[in-house]
């Protein structure tokens, strides 16, 4: 087998060099960053990414190399890229702000934030549950307050602020619901109010691609420095209505989590192994008992907040147990024409989203199944 060995060494060395090719690019992402932070441009540019994937992957097609190894490799390391570039900070929007104040900013989200407003030049005091007694000292002279606290301590947290809020000052809150909290704020402060909902979660690695739902309060002149700033750190800034928004996540949040959780629940009590399951899942059933695994690795009260935060999340998830049992009745009717047509007809509302979602989930899959061991 020495040809084989002989072979397999060349393919050592090429990595090596392409290893050498990584770290230069990585360089040069490195230097594309500071001269970003210099002029204030946004870590996300899609323009630039998909005029620069459309061009590699021409290129390798005519060097007759697969289009779609070629975007994986460029996807990966434009991930990484985004990540670098989080170094070397972000240009101040706004350097008249001099002082804000995280509320909760020592918790997971809040502290994702303050590290991301300290990265751009700006002042960062903390103000946590222990230091109500110090809070006038604290909040004084503040040109922005952000509340960053569990759901079912907002409102109360909010109007704790009162008596310390003047009317110079922005009052936001990233909340994952919106009408109760931006009303509260409004009521209790007469300056510029902002919702704002971030749609991920504090362990990502970057900014870039991540959505950030703005509800607009009051004074929306005033706080558009503070959307700019979010949209430089790569965000995409999303403008709802509160009560649309609240509306929307019980599908995305409320209604899609009681699923996980019950999928979980129900699983947990069967007679399997899960080591087993594993073994023997293909990419997808893996990819799905990941994404079951991932909510029970985290914050439990947090689910439980934003399952029942409202009286429409439970009025929701009653009509899935009734679709639940609806579906039931074609298997127990060993009604297999029923089940077909059921079938086109959720095909027919997904429509074009269909073949989308196909394409999208047949790269996560192989991603998946790259990541398995053994």
């Amino acid at each position: 087998m020495e040809a084989l060995k002989d072979l397999r060494s060349e393919i050592d060395s090429l990595d090596r060099e392409l290893i050498q090719l990584f770290a230069k690019r990585l360089e040069l992402v490195s230097q594309v960053g500071k001269v970003k932070h210099q002029h204030g441009l946004p870590i996300y540019a899609p323009e630039r990414e998909i005029a620069m994937l459309q061009a590699r992957r021409l290129e390798a097609e005519k060097a007759g190399i697969s289009a779609d190894l070629i975007e994986d490799v460029l996807r990966r390391f434009m991930r990484e890229s985004y990540a670098n570039e989080n170094q070397f900070g972000f240009k101040t929007i706004n350097p008249d702000i001099h002082k804000i104040v995280i509320v909760g900013g020592y918790g997971k989200l809040g502290s994702l934030f303050a590290r991301y407003l300290r990265a751009s030049g700006y002042p960062i005091s903390i103000l946590d549950r222990e230091d109500w007694t110090v809070a006038e000292s604290i909040l004084t002279n503040a040109d922005v307050v952000i509340v960053s606290v569990p759901i079912n301590l907002t409102l109360e947290t909010i109007e704790r602020l009162k008596p310390y809020l003047t009317e110079n000052m922005l009052l936001a809150d990233l909340t994952s619901v919106k009408r109760e909290p931006l009303a509260k704020m409004l009521e209790i402060h007469s300056g510029a109010v902002l919702g704002l909902h971030p749609m991920f979660g504090p362990d990502i690695a970057s900014m870039a691609k991540q959505v950030v739902v703005r509800c607009d309060g009051r004074f929306s002149e005033r706080y558009e420095w503070l959307l700019e700033q979010i949209q430089i750190w790569g965000a995409k800034v999303y403008q709802t209505d509160a009560t649309e928004h609240d509306h929307n996540m019980t599908y995305i949040q409320a209604l899609r989590h009681f699923s996980t959780f019950a999928n979980g629940l129900h699983l947990s009590k069967q007679p399997v192994n899960l080591a087993n399951l594993l073994s023997l899942s293909s990419p997808i059933y893996r990819l799905e008992l990941a994404m079951i695994g991932r909510l029970f690795a985290q914050d439990a009260e947090l689910y439980a907040d934003i399952i029942m935060d409202k009286p429409e999340n439970l009025a929701v998830i009653e009509t899935l147990k009734q679709t639940y049992e609806e579906a039931l009745t074609f298997f127990e009717n060993n009604d297999r024409q029923g089940f077909i047509d059921a079938f086109h007809k959720v095909h027919n509302w997904f429509g074009d989203y269909s073949e989308q979602f196909l394409k999208e989930s047949r790269q996560l899959l192989q991603q998946a199944n790259d990541l398995k061991q053994g």
